[in-house]
């Protein structure tokens, strides 16, 4: 104990108080005994271990002979609990809780699978909590700075708290969090809608923008959030991993100014991804006999909008705050310059094909 820790307790039972220091080698029989054992118990004295080191006994004796058997076992249990919490300080020093070690040694096993294309399932000697063997939703957590050392536990207890639910949380590089929530989460939403009720999938992405909002003011600012449908993660974590992965990194490119990313929205970006870079600039230029139709701010805005509200012209005018007409001005202009009008279907489709194919392209 330390030297105010001891003065304290000398000062609360008015009576001498002080810690010894003894050679292991010169009483063996001690090796074995905990802190918080009586080793003397007499009539003016009372000797307790604090400590057993590698050499060492540390012991706290209390010069005072009145002592009943009660006050003894309020010391006794007192010295116990304080070299309890001492070293739990050391163990989470050295490399946190069993919690987090588990953690992230899942997690650096999921890093060295994804980076050798791997899908093998958990092992077993990863998967020894019972949790990961049912449904889980995953969500991937990508940060913008890299979190400190004591990220691990604030993260779990942020999420505990927010989600009601005992997740789990697990590093995968600096600034990457895999997060496992059990399948309640999204059963319990649905159960609690009304006859409208909502889709696994809206209710996925529901929870993961409420999710995004409270990190990005509660715990470590700007960040990009991803969710997938339940997986088993002893089975299929590392796939599930770098799908949403992709989805973060497709979601930066295709959905600018978003945080909230959905690989069920990303079907047809991630089909266009896999085109070499010489092919997708030569059908830019091909498709509309130019390459910087997109090259206005105002036509990128018109026509995000303008597919993002299924080709509404009275809702992309009201969500773009223009009137009616100066939006069908500018449909018209774009067919001009173009050949395609986005108020004809195949036309909508074939622009919306080259319009990722130039964000994609402008990106690289």
């Amino acid at each position: 104990m330390s030297m105010s820790d001891w003065e304290q307790l000398q000062h609360i039972l008015n009576c001498p108080v002080r810690v010894e220091e003894l050679l292991l080698s010169d009483h063996p029989a001690m090796a074995g005994l905990e802190a918080g054992t009586v080793v003397e118990d007499q009539s003016e004295s009372l000797a307790i271990i604090t400590a057993v080191d590698d050499g060492t006994i540390q012991m706290l004796n209390v010069g005072r002979g009145n002592l009943n058997e009660t006050e003894k076992a309020l010391i006794a249990w007192s010295v116990a609990r304080y070299a309890l919490k001492q070293a739990e300080e050391i163990h989470d020093a050295d490399g946190g809780s069993e919690a987090e070690r588990s953690a992230r040694a899942i997690g650096e096993w999921i890093v060295k699978q994804s980076l050798a294309g791997g899908s093998e399932p958990l092992p077993s000697s990863l998967s020894q909590d019972g949790r990961l063997y049912a449904e889980m939703i995953p969500f991937l957590l990508e940060t913008e700075q890299t979190a400190e050392a004591s990220a691990f536990g604030e993260l779990q207890k942020l999420l505990d708290s927010f989600l009601d639910e005992d997740v789990i949380v697990i590093p995968l590089k600096g600034q990457e969090w895999l997060v496992l929530a059990p399948l309640a989460l999204v059963r319990d939403t649905l159960e609690d809608r009304d006859e409208q009720a909502e889709t696994l999938e809206e209710s996925l992405a529901s929870i993961g923008s409420g999710l995004q909002e409270m990190l990005a003011s509660e715990w470590i600012g700007e960040c990009h959030l991803a969710v997938g449908r339940p997986m088993k993660p002893v089975k299929s974590v590392v796939q599930s991993v770098t799908l949403l992965r992709e989805t973060i990194e497709l979601g930066r490119i295709f959905e600018l100014g978003a945080n909230i990313h959905l690989p069920w929205n990303m079907h047809l970006e991630r089909l266009l991804a896999n085109i070499p870079e010489v092919v997708r600039y030569r059908y830019v230029e091909q498709a509309l006999g130019r390459a910087d139709v997109f090259m206005e701010t105002e036509t990128l805005s018109t026509l995000d909008t303008f597919f993002a509200l299924d080709c509404n012209v009275s809702e992309t005018a009201k969500k773009l705050f223009i009137h009616r007409n100066t939006l069908l001005y500018r449909l018209d202009k774009l067919k001009q310059e173009t050949g395609l009008d986005v108020r004809v279907f195949r036309d909508a489709v074939l622009m919306k094909i080259i319009l990722l194919l130039y964000k994609f392209t402008k990106r690289a």
